[in-house]
């Protein structure tokens, strides 16, 4: 392990009663010109006609499946801030045993999970199929972008935690 490594790697700190993980590596500012690259992508998966609601629970349940502590703060609280309510946001993580979610948000979270989980096995043809029901072609595209950028948000967030949590 570099000596730049085994600063970042720090241990957490305490603020009063709460713990506070520390930075494990910046990637961000690490390699500036790959962070440049991936928030152009972000910004353009952003610029789609899915409605915004869809896309933050989209968002908020695939950084929970990932365990990307950063990216549940973030998505839950815009969430929250753009009118979703704090009940959907709790029952998010068991949204098929409850009645809140819509038959599109059903079907947009089920391919969220599908895509999310690949190791589990690739995504099915009848999950496709109920999601192309809800959204058209082009929204369907959409969708599949969305989760795959906020997958490998995630996948950043949860490996190197570049991003702290305030």
């Amino acid at each position: 392990m570099s000596t730049e490594t085994a600063t970042a790697v720090k241990a957490a700190t305490t603020e009063g009663d709460l713990v506070v993980p520390a930075v494990r590596l910046a990637v961000d500012t690490l390699v500036p010109h790959v962070n440049r690259a991936m928030n152009a992508l972000d910004a353009a998966a952003r610029d789609i006609s899915l409605e915004v609601p869809l896309l933050e629970l989209v968002r908020a349940r695939a950084s929970q499946l990932n365990g990307c502590a950063y990216c549940v703060d973030t998505h839950s609280k815009d969430a929250r801030e753009g009118g979703e309510s704090e009940r959907r946001l709790y029952a998010l993580p068991v949204w098929r045993e409850t009645p809140f979610f819509t038959a599109r948000e059903r079907a947009a979270l089920e391919l969220t999970e599908a895509v999310t989980r690949l190791a589990d096995g690739q995504v099915g043809d009848e999950v496709f199929a109920r999601a192309a029901a809800r959204f058209s072609d082009q929204e369907l595209a959409e969708l599949i972008w969305a989760i795959t950028v906020i997958n490998a948000w995630n996948r950043l967030g949860a490996t190197a935690r570049p991003w702290p949590l305030s």
